[in-house]
């Protein structure tokens, strides 16, 4: 137990530093675009016919700490965001990050998680009987369904599903929320109303998502089921469903288990082009508009920011979980 406990410290202390080393990244490219916060404030305001002189950059720049250090400024800005959970204002909306994200970032997460439970539930139970299966028809069914995923891009699919509803239905399916509920606040109705949205988002962003985990699931299950300790547990007269996830289907769960922090990474790069065709407005359309249109470097670091901890978050409480479930890991970690 007590070396359960060191290794879940060790962790926690590596995913701490991970964050804080990306924090210093993040900073650093904020820094880098050309023109600070200040000039690219007033620049603006220059656009919409004001006169701006060099005194009123200096002033702002003093208003906004930008002429102190560098690692003064870092340090005031990640210690305000993981002491405080404060994000500051946007650079050019001017407006407090965390009431414009509000909830647009836990939606986006929820979105994200909920697209990898989707793929995960179909593509582990059918990977693994993909692996155990002799059916030639079965096995090529199931190949040419996961090669489908992989080759056709989300925002094709969503264009797809969105040109069907239309045609079909007379509704185009685009936005999480009706009318009616877009500034209500939350409530059952509300919530419901999101609900009849959100599978579409969902089921877009799952569907390449499932199909690269089931390819990577029938092939890390076809590689434990050559092994010799399969081969072992068949001599001592194991067979079947028992034999499956008793051994290879356990131990190849493993790797699946410790890269959802990678699947989550790569499901949300998805999300900006599927929220622009769908026109979601939640954080992947916000990601968007901060870099390509509106190069509002505060809040599009705000939100790589928050997407790290949530990976980071996410692989600590892998690690864990692959401690405990698997019994190599486990015994390595708590010596029997």
């Amino acid at each position: 137990m007590a070396q359960f406990m060191q290794f879940t410290a060790t962790r926690a202390v590596m995913a701490l530093f991970t964050l804080l080393l990306v924090s210093l990244i993040v900073f650093t490219l904020m820094e880098l675009v050309p023109g600070t916060c200040a000039e690219r404030y007033l620049a603006f305001k220059n656009t919409q016919g004001q006169q701006i002189s060099i005194d009123d950059i200096k002033a702002e720049e003093k208003r906004l700490g930008l002429d102190k250090p560098f690692l003064v400024r870092w340090g005031s800005w990640v210690g305000t965001v993981m002491f405080r959970g404060e994000f500051g204002d946007s650079c050019i909306l001017r407006l407090n990050i965390n009431q414009l994200l509000g909830d647009k970032f836990w939606i986006s997460l929820a979105i994200c998680l909920t697209s990898l439970l989707f793929a995960y539930l179909i593509a582990i139970p059918v990977g693994i009987l993909s692996a155990a299966s002799k059916s030639a028809w079965l096995n090529g069914t199931l190949r040419f369904v996961s090669y489908l995923g992989l080759a056709m891009p989300n925002f094709l699919l969503a264009l797809m599903i969105m040109l069907f509803s239309t045609v079909v239905f007379g509704d185009s399916l685009t936005g999480l929320f009706s009318k009616e509920y877009r500034d209500a606040p939350w409530d059952a109705d509300k919530l419901l109303d999101f609900l009849s949205r959100a599978w579409l988002p969902v089921f877009i962003l799952g569907w390449s998502a499932t199909a690269f985990a089931l390819q990577t699931v029938r092939a890390l299950m076809l590689d434990e089921t050559g092994k010799l300790y399969v081969t072992a547990a068949k001599a001592r007269g194991l067979y079947g469903r028992k034999l499956l996830w008793r051994y290879p289907a356990r131990h190849a769960l493993g790797p699946i288990i410790n890269s959802l922090g990678f699947d989550l990474n790569r499901v949300f790069n998805e999300l900006p082009i599927v929220a622009v065709i769908l026109t979601l407005t939640e954080t992947g359309a916000l990601l968007l508009e901060a870099l390509a249109r509106s190069n509002d470097q505060q809040l599009a670091g705000a939100i790589i920011f928050l997407l790290t901890a949530s990976i980071v978050t996410l692989n600590f409480i892998t690690d864990i979980a692959l401690a405990l479930f698997d019994p190599r890991v486990r015994h390595s970690v708590m010596g029997g």
